[in-house]
């Protein structure tokens, strides 16, 4: 019984939780497929838009390759261009 109460508690918090996250809504441009297939691929979207203001293409560029080689991103050299491209265009200072 304590097992079938745990997994529709489970259930009801994922489906909560499920019903509550917004869609994230990134400027649709040129290297957008590869920042959501690499980037949404291991955290989520808004990271780039709630940092947005701030970062100047320097600092995308290093955020980029610290995503490859600090956390081990599987990220192309052409794919780390291309997000790096778009970050800066989009949403850099």
């Amino acid at each position: 019984m304590r097992t079938i109460i745990a997994v529709f508690t489970v259930l009801a918090l994922s489906l909560a939780a499920a019903a509550e996250e917004q869609p994230i809504d990134l400027k649709k441009a040129p290297g957008l497929d590869k920042v959501e297939g690499n980037c949404g691929s291991c955290h989520t979207l808004d990271y780039i838009q709630m940092n947005s203001p701030y970062p100047n293409a320097a600092l995308w560029d290093a955020e980029v390759n610290k995503m490859i080689k600090v956390y081990g991103a599987p990220i192309t050299d052409a794919d780390a261009k291309a997000i790096a491209e778009y970050l800066k265009k989009n949403y850099g200072s």
